[in-house]
């Protein structure tokens, strides 16, 4: 593969973690008017919608049909956890929370991914992973020290971390839900998508208000919808055509550092140099931890 695709596949990945990273900011932004778990229900419940004409069409309906029970007990597992825990969990605690403060608790994903895969499938930690580990906790501490903060931002912090642990083993289902390579991402994406927005939705119905949708919410859940997560999951999906996962995995990490920047422009989050300091450590060992996995996985 030439040197230009390559570097054209990196932009395109880059690109998708902004519009990823942007997602933080209009998603505090609406929390100003909505209840979280309505508003992430009604995110991905209309993003499931965009998406599902792609997974009706003939070669996807084939692979629908062809699933067996387990398969559709994986999937269902998968929207639940990823969508309605996940992502409910992490709306809830933005609510709560700065952007960045989620966004440092969620990346440990990588380090309990790590360790979720060293105790279910038998891999082993290397020095690369252990530093990695010792940089991200690290980075964290720097950046909550001193950790004097009022109960509603400890309850934040416990939602984040829930958001947080069930990512790694939404990661750890995804993996074993496309290692077969029978079905597509489009049909994985769509029905893990369906299921969890209809869950996390109706949780959100049932415990919150429902909303009253002016044209502003409405504008903010079709951009969300449509280019931050429709148009965004095919980017990406285009992108990881012509990279490694080892490449890919990198560049996902840039979202910590542009969502630090973007909610320091719009949303006025403040950091010192220890702050800055501490973001830098804990991206750099997740990065390490996620490319001795990925060597792994490739060996």
């Amino acid at each position: 593969m030439s040197d230009s695709i390559k570097k054209k596949a990196a932009a395109l990945a880059i690109f998708v973690t902004f519009l990823w990273a942007t997602s933080w900011v209009l998603v505090k932004l609406g929390l100003d008017d909505l209840p979280p778990l309505t508003f992430a229900g009604l995110r991905y419940f209309f993003a499931f919608l965009i998406l599902l004409p792609f997974a009706l069409r003939k070669q996807q309906l084939a692979e629908i049909k062809a699933l067996s029970s387990a398969d559709w007990h994986l999937l269902i597992l998968l929207g639940l956890v990823y969508y309605t825990i996940n992502q409910g969990a992490i709306f809830a605690a933005l609510a709560l929370l700065p952007a960045m403060a989620v966004s440092m608790i969620l990346s440990f994903t990588s380090m309990v991914t790590a360790g979720i895969a060293i105790r279910t499938l038998g891999e082993k930690a290397g020095w690369m992973q252990w530093v990695g580990i010792l940089l991200n906790l690290t980075g964290a501490y720097l950046y909550f020290h001193p950790i004097d903060l009022p109960r509603s931002q400890w309850l934040g912090i416990l939602l984040a971390f829930t958001g947080m642990a069930a990512n790694s083993v939404s990661t750890v289902l995804g993996r074993k839900v496309n290692r077969t390579g029978k079905v597509s991402s489009v049909v994985i994406t769509t029905i893990s998508m369906g299921i969890g927005s209809a869950a996390l939705l109706a949780a959100g119905v049932a415990t919150e208000r429902f909303p009253v949708l002016n044209l502003n919410h409405i504008l903010l859940l079709g951009v969300l919808a449509l280019i931050n997560t429709a148009l965004a999951f095919n980017l990406w999906n285009v992108a990881l055509q012509k990279l490694e996962a080892l490449e890919a995995s990198v560049i996902n990490n840039l979202v910590a550092i542009q969502i630090a920047i973007l909610a320091w422009v719009f949303l006025g989050e403040k950091l010192s140099g220890l702050d800055i300091f501490g973001i830098i450590l804990a991206v750099s060992g997740a990065m390490l931890v996620q490319i001795r996995s990925n060597r792994q996985t490739d060996t």
